[in-house]
């Protein structure tokens, strides 16, 4: 079978016998198997458990009982979602040492009760804290583009694992940027809801208050089937909203004519490579958006950002930074040593600042629908890279990769993140709309994939 076929189009095939879903299991574990040691996606594959959903699927297909939307179809999840039997990495060494995890992450019990299969954990950046999947405890996940490249963070290995076509799809986490910059820079279909859209039960967290989570795939109708799927009130997650599911799927088709499609300027016009501005333009014109919107208090917003995330994930990490301090990524635990000692009275006035760039944004939706960004300032730098050049400045490179995505995180706008076709590296476009209007995120991102604007194009370092 393709491993490169769609979500939807294999659990139709499952649901009419013309493959079981143990034969659709071991073609991704064998994939797995043969490619992922250049790659480095997988920090655990859970064949045994997914055989046995396999054989269960089979099952209850011969004995006639309905199937589910994704039934058969592998997917597999961040090392930050709780996997039963599993510690619940997130991506560091410590916590590693936690125990096994008694019950899966709600996301993940979610596609499960649908019929897709979890075949693994994902490699990522420390504890969230990273835009580059550099992982110093397991190692980098490389880019199915080119294995010399970075995949991107945090979601490294959520979005590498999907290009590589070893999971059709796959569960990240987005605080600053990591389901979007990944997905721009491994060339897949992301989608960030609305913060609050879908529930954080049993993940483990990074910015209480900027986390998002939300799925990728290389198909945007599986990847809307998905989101629809795991949608749904959960009180255990108190930033999870009570709004009842609004499904996207049905309204895919639907078209983009009655929306008004506007292209972000400021500093998201200027402060990045020819390659970002190109798709950019690609997709104005395939979407007929002649209209640019300023956005000026991006950068308030960026900053913001930042200190938000500073102040609130080392609080988190405080007892763990005294007590095991050498067992962090350098890196990572610098950033959070910086945040112990941010003054309470920036932490505020970052908040406030939030606050301010949200109305702002609120203001720009009564005369827009839909704003087209570019996603990364840059395709894939080559692991390692440490700095990038933006119009003659260098930059530090790690946190430039989330220039354009910090500031649409920070008040929690959904943002669908489109992977441009060409014959280079690959780099994605955010589609951005306001709160709950992921629908319209989507139906974009459908018509850019008819036209053949957008696609998930199959990795060519890899067989």
């Amino acid at each position: 079978m393709d491993v490169f076929a769609p979500a939807h189009r294999i659990a139709a095939q499952v649901r009419s016998g013309t493959i079981s879903a143990e034969a659709v299991l071991r073609t991704f574990l064998d994939r797995i198997g043969r490619i992922d040691s250049e790659i480095n996606a997988f920090t655990d594959v859970t064949a045994t458990r997914a055989l046995a959903q396999a054989a269960a699927i089979d099952r209850a297909r011969a004995a006639g009982e309905p199937l589910g939307p994704l039934a058969g179809v592998p997917f597999a999840a961040k090392n930050l979602f709780d996997i039963a039997g599993l510690p619940t990495r997130a991506g560091s060494k410590i916590n590693r040492e936690r125990p096994p995890a008694r019950r899966d992450a709600v996301l993940i019990e979610r596609l499960t009760a649908a019929g897709a299969v979890l075949i693994g954990g994902l490699n990522m950046g420390e504890y969230a804290y990273d835009f580059t999947g550099e992982n110093a405890h397991d190692g980098p996940c490389r880019n199915p583009h080119d294995l010399s490249r970075m995949a991107g963070g945090s979601s490294s290995g959520s979005a590498a694992a999907t290009a590589a076509g070893m999971a059709p799809i796959s569960l990240g986490s987005d605080t600053n940027g990591s389901i979007r910059v990944p997905s721009s820079l491994c060339g897949v279909f992301g989608l960030k809801p609305t913060y609050g859209r879908l529930p954080r039960t049993r993940s483990f967290p990074f910015c209480d208050s900027l986390d998002h989570l939300g799925p990728f795939a290389r198909d945007v109708t599986d990847l809307a089937l998905a989101y629809d799927l795991l949608q749904g009130a959960d009180t255990d997650d108190p930033a999870c909203t009570p709004r009842p599911v609004e499904p996207v799927s049905a309204r895919l088709a639907q078209g983009v004519a009655d929306l008004r499609i506007a292209v972000a300027g400021g500093h998201f016009a200027t402060d990045g490579l020819p390659e970002a501005a190109a798709a950019v333009g690609a997709v104005a014109r395939a979407l007929a958006a002649t209209r640019t919107v300023a956005l000026e208090g991006a950068p308030v917003a960026r900053a913001a950002a930042f200190l938000i995330t500073n102040a609130e994930s080392a609080a988190l990490h405080l007892a763990r930074l005294r007590e095991r301090a050498d067992d962090f990524d350098p890196d990572t635990r610098d950033r959070f040593l910086a945040g112990a000692m941010l003054p309470a009275g920036w932490y505020i006035q970052a908040q406030r600042a939030r606050r301010w760039f949200h109305d702002a944004m609120m203001q720009v939706f009564e005369e827009v629908d839909l704003i087209i960004a570019p996603a990364t300032p840059c395709p894939a730098p080559p692991i390692g890279q440490k700095t990038l050049d933006v119009r003659g400045e260098l930059l530090p490179l790690r946190p430039s990769l989330g220039i354009f995505t910090q500031p649409i995180s920070c008040v929690g706008l959904p943002v669908a993140a489109v992977p441009v076709s060409g014959s280079g590296l690959p780099i994605g476009v955010q589609l951005i709309a306001s709160p709950w209007r992921e629908d319209y995120c989507l139906r974009a991102a459908y018509v850019l994939q008819g036209m053949k604007v957008c696609s998930a194009e199959p990795p060519k370092a890899i067989g």
